[in-house]
């Protein structure tokens, strides 16, 4: 059960029932099992109604939930060996993106992708997950490392953007995410990236262009946040609610449009209400990504990748 503290506001009548049973369960006694009972089964019949007609807007929400599982949460969950390999050899580390050498159900892979941080310390010290140019400049060194010793390439994508400072672009930032792009596209082995949680900008397809690019079913994708196009577009920023609807950044939106290909469900209540089963249903989807890339050589795997991506646009369903 979530905390008072990160019940979205849509989850108001979830939370009045939780609270309740909380209430209820403290006091104790037999008497009141039938009404704990009772009450379950209405908050979990609330959830449902709310999940099931979850806006574009709300999904954002979703998708930005501090509880949401993270990078760090995979990593221990689905991999072994982990090994992180640090540094861009150019300028400095950064923590924003993480990455390196790690067993993944018996295969040895090369995994990376965004870290926000859980609390204010990590959170500054991992840039809220806003990569900078040396970030990407690393996982260019990772992706060509895999290349070399024949590693399929695991991205786990969840970041508002890449940086947006002074000091990223001082030291080229635009041509780090080109450089990131365009190794993925080059790579000979294969590469499954999933959007986590937010796919923000340059940022998010720098690490997803993969041979297979999948969402979480609260995920969200966009080439710029609902408040960035809102404040270009209306000058308000407070109208995000409206541009989210325009932009068609849902994972369902996007399996339509055939930019990713694959939606993975997530628990009942988003991925933050029961992180391990949703941690494990990426892993099954990563699984099954991989295995139907495996017989694939170098010179197919970069063509499917190239003819996906030029695509996108040209085949527009009705």
């Amino acid at each position: 059960m979530p905390t008072p503290s990160t019940y979205l506001d849509f989850e108001k009548p979830v939370a009045e029932l939780e609270t309740k049973i909380a209430e209820l369960q403290a006091a104790g006694g037999s008497a009141i099992d039938e009404d704990v009972a009772r009450l379950r089964e209405k908050a979990a019949k609330q959830l449902r109604d709310i999940y099931s007609h979850l806006t574009p807007w709300q999904k954002t929400q979703v998708a930005r939930h501090p509880d949401r599982p993270h990078f760090i949460d995979y990593l221990d969950s689905l991999f072994d060996d982990f090994v992180e390999l640090a540094g861009d050899r150019k300028f400095m580390n950064d923590d924003a993106i993480m990455g390196g050498l790690a067993r993944f159900r018996g295969r040895s892979v090369v995994v990376i992708g965004h870290e926000k941080g859980r609390d204010t310390q990590t959170r500054l010290k991992h840039n809220f997950g806003m990569g900078k140019p040396e970030g990407y400049r690393k996982a260019v060194r990772l992706i060509e490392l895999a290349g070399r010793f024949s590693l399929p390439v695991i991205t786990l994508v969840d970041t508002s953007g890449a940086f947006p400072g002074k000091g990223g672009e001082e030291r080229g930032q635009a041509e780090a995410l080109a450089r990131a792009i365009e190794a993925c596209m080059t790579l000979e082995t294969p590469l499954v990236s999933v959007i986590v949680g937010e796919g923000g900008s340059g940022g998010a397809v720098a690490l997803a262009s993969g041979n297979r690019v999948l969402m979480m079913e609260h995920a969200v994708y966009s080439v710029i946040s609902p408040e960035g196009a809102a404040s270009i577009l209306f000058r308000d920023a407070k109208r995000a609610k409206d541009t989210a609807e325009a932009m068609k950044i849902t994972a369902q939106d996007l399996e339509k449009f055939r930019i990713v290909d694959g939606v993975v469900s997530e628990p009942m209540g988003g991925a933050h209400r029961d992180p391990k089963a949703a941690i494990q249903r990426v892993g099954d989807a990563i699984e099954a990504a991989l295995s139907s890339l495996s017989g694939l050589s170098p010179a197919d795997l970069k063509r499917q990748r190239k003819e996906r991506f030029y695509a996108i646009g040209r085949q527009v369903p009705a």
